[in-house]
């Protein structure tokens, strides 16, 4: 079934997160979009939730030539991760990967500086982490996510996405104390296809998401 949008997605994937708070309990609850995409999904989680919502900036590194095919990805000042599966099929290494690792990262650091401005990165210690996304399809840019945000030692750790491929939820189910994925179509493809409606989402969708989120 695909979501009309993205705030619907954030709306089902919302009540799913509420009801594990009402069994389960999420003490201390901190909800981070990885952006763009999963701004709007994460702020309807956010409010549902009664927590912050803050962005953890990520940045696939893709295929040269084709960006949007991802081998790797970067968070935080870490290493890249990549996937050595995908790299061995290519005939890739992760030197001939350096250039674009390092315009990953610039635009990495841009988009921190551009979302963040003055404010103080969010405390992650000790509580609960809700890293929340569109959709997972190779799950590389969550991976990298995951493993930033566990060195920084949360009290839980929790990936939450409206869809994704099965073997990517599979995957990660090992990085994360707890993966909430509503589907996982057997034959997924790609992220926007389960969306009826999926346009870019823009910068200023962004700083302007995190604004009101602060006057809330």
């Amino acid at each position: 079934m695909r979501y009309p949008d993205r705030i619907q997605a954030g709306r089902e994937l919302a009540a799913a997160l509420s009801e594990m708070q009402r069994t389960e309990e999420l003490p201390d609850p901190l909800v981070l979009a990885l952006p763009r995409g999963g701004v709007p999904v994460a702020d309807e989680v956010a409010r549902a939730l009664h927590a912050p919502l803050d962005v953890l900036v990520a940045r696939k590194i893709g295929l040269p030539g084709r960006p949007e095919y991802g081998v790797g990805a970067i968070a935080g000042e870490d290493p890249p991760v990549f996937d050595q599966t995908a790299l061995e099929m290519l005939g890739l290494t992760e030197d001939r990967l350096s250039s674009t690792v390092a315009h990953e990262r610039t635009e990495m650091h841009r988009r921190q500086d551009l979302y963040r401005g003055n404010r103080p990165e969010p405390r992650i210690e000790g509580r609960t982490v809700i890293l929340v996304d569109d959709g997972l399809a190779t799950g590389v840019t969550a991976r990298a996510a995951l493993r930033y945000l566990r060195r920084q030692r949360p009290g839980r750790l929790v990936l939450a996405v409206p869809v994704g491929s099965p073997q990517a939820v599979q995957a990660l189910s090992h990085e994360a104390d707890t993966v909430v994925c509503l589907q996982q179509p057997a034959v997924f493809e790609a992220v926007g296809l389960w969306y009826e409606h999926f346009p870019q989402i823009s910068d200023a969708e962004v700083t302007e998401a995190l604004h009101l989120t602060t006057a809330r």
